[in-house]
C-alpha cells in the first residue's frame, strides 16, 4: 500500500523521481524501489517525503483504498496534464479522509443521507424544453420553490452528494468535475473560483448526474448540463417574474442585481432572458459584444459574489468526537493538522 501512495502523492505533487530525491536527499533509484515495494525508507526519510510531498505521514498508510470513477472533466482543452494529476491526487485524499470518517460512525447511525435519483426522470431525453422540466421536478421534489438557493453546497450534501472544495491552483484552467467514489457521487470545485462560477459548476455537475445516458441522438451532453445549469439556478418562472416578458432592451444594473439574488453570473442571467424568449438573440449579442469591449468576459463588474465552503466533513469530525466515536488524535488527523493545533482549535481560542 505504501508504494503506491508514494506514486500517487508523487504525481499530485508534480515532481519526477529526481526532483523528489533531491527533496528528500536520495537517489531517484531509491525512490523507484519505494514505488515499486523493493524497499521502505527509514524513520527520518519517511518524513522528509512527507514534507516534500505536503502529506502527513499517516496519508502513506491508511487503510482506505479508493478510486475515482466516470470522471466528468469541466475544463480547457489546454489543462495541462500535471494540473490534473494534482488535482486527482487532493480529490482522492480527501475522498479517503471523508470515507474513513463516515466508516467509524456505528452501522446504526447515518449521519449522511444516501443520493438517489429523482424517480420522474423520463428515460430519454429530446429536446431543451425537457430539461427545463427536469430542473423545475428536481426543484419541486427537493422543497426548493422557486426562490433562490441560498447555499448550493449545503442543498447538494443533505441529498448525499459528497463535494470537495480543491485547493489545488489551476489559473481558470479547471472549473469542477463529477463522478463516484464508492459509488457514492461526488462533485468537486475550485476554491479558486467566485461564487456564482462555483454555483454554476455545482449545478452543472448536478446535471451530468442526472442527465447522463438519457439525451437523444444529436444532444450535446455538456451542453444540456449548461442549460440544466442555469435552469436549476434561475428557473424559467422567476426570470419572466424578475424581467417581465418581450423586452426591447435590458438594462445591466437588472442583470447584475439578479445575479447577487439567484447567485447566477449577469452573463448567465443575460443568456437566461434569451432561453425563457423574453430577449432577441441580436439583443442578446449585442450585450456579449458589450461585456467584451469592457473586459467583463473575464471578470464581471461590482463586487464578487461571495464564495461558497463546505462544512459538514468537519461538523461531522466533531460530532464523532462527541459521540465518542473517534478521540483527539483521529480527529486531528482526519482534519489534516496536528494535535496541538486541534487542542487551540477546539477551545475556540
Amino acid at each position: 500500500m505504501f508504494h503506491e501512495r508514494l506514486f500517487r502523492a508523487r504525481k499530485a505533487a508534480g515532481l519526477s523521481m529526481s526532483a523528489l530525491g533531491l527533496e528528500v536527499g536520495v537517489s531517484a533509484n531509491a525512490i523507484k524501489k519505494y514505488e515499486h515495494g523493493l524497499n521502505m525508507p527509514t524513520s527520518s526519510n519517511l518524513l522528509k517525503l512527507a514534507k516534500a510531498l505536503g502529506v502527513r505521514t499517516e496519508y502513506f498508510f491508511r487503510p482506505v483504498k479508493l478510486e475515482l470513477e466516470g470522471v466528468e472533466y469541466r475544463k480547457r482543452s489546454n489543462t495541462p496534464k500535471a494540473l490534473l494529476h494534482k488535482i486527482n491526487g487532493d480529490v482522492i485524499e480527501q475522498a479517503e479522509r471523508w470515507t474513513e470518517l463516515l466508516d467509524l460512525y456505528p452501522d446504526s447511525v447515518k449521519p449522511v443521507e444516501k443520493f438517489t435519483l429523482p424517480e420522474t426522470l423520463p428515460d430519454q431525453i429530446e429536446s431543451e424544453n425537457c430539461i427545463e422540466l427536469i430542473a423545475n421536478q428536481v426543484r419541486k421534489i427537493w422543497d426548493l420553490g422557486l426562490n433562490p438557493i441560498p447555499d448550493m453546497i449545503d442543498t447538494l450534501e443533505s441529498k448525499g452528494i459528497m463535494i470537495i472544495c480543491t485547493e489545488v491552483e489551476s489559473k481558470a484552467k479547471f472549473d469542477g468535475l463529477a463522478g463516484t467514489v464508492n459509488g457514492v457521487p461526488i462533485i468537486v470545485i475550485s476554491s479558486h473560483q467566485p461564487g456564482d462560477r462555483q454555483r454554476f459548476t455545482l449545478a452543472h455537475e448536478l446535471g451530468h448526474l442526472l442527465l447522463h445516458g438519457r439525451l437523444g441522438e444529436g444532444m450535446d451532453e455538456e451542453k444540456a448540463c449548461n442549460r440544466f445549469a442555469g435552469a436549476f439556478l434561475l428557473p424559467n418562472e422567476s426570470v419572466v417574474q424578475h424581467l417581465g416578458q418581450n423586452r426591447q432592451h435590458l438594462e445591466l444594473q437588472e442583470a447584475y442585481i439578479l445575479k447577487h439574488e439567484f447567485g447566477l453570473s449577469m452573463m448567465g442571467v443575460i443568456f437566461r432572458a434569451f432561453q425563457c424568449n423574453i430577449i432577441t438573440e441580436n439583443q442578446k449579442l449585442s450585450l456579449n459584444k458589450r461585456f467584451s469591449a469592457k473586459g467583463w468576459r473575464k471578470q464581471e463588474p461590482g463586487n464578487p459574489y461571495p464564495q461558497e465552503s463546505t462544512y459538514l466533513f468537519k461538523q461531522l469530525i466533531y460530532r464523532a468526537l462527541a459521540e465518542n466515536y473517534i478521540g483527539d488524535s483521529k480527529a486531528a488527523e482526519l482534519l489534516g493538522i496536528s494535535l496541538s493545533q486541534f487542542h487551540k482549535d477546539r477551545k475556540l481560542g
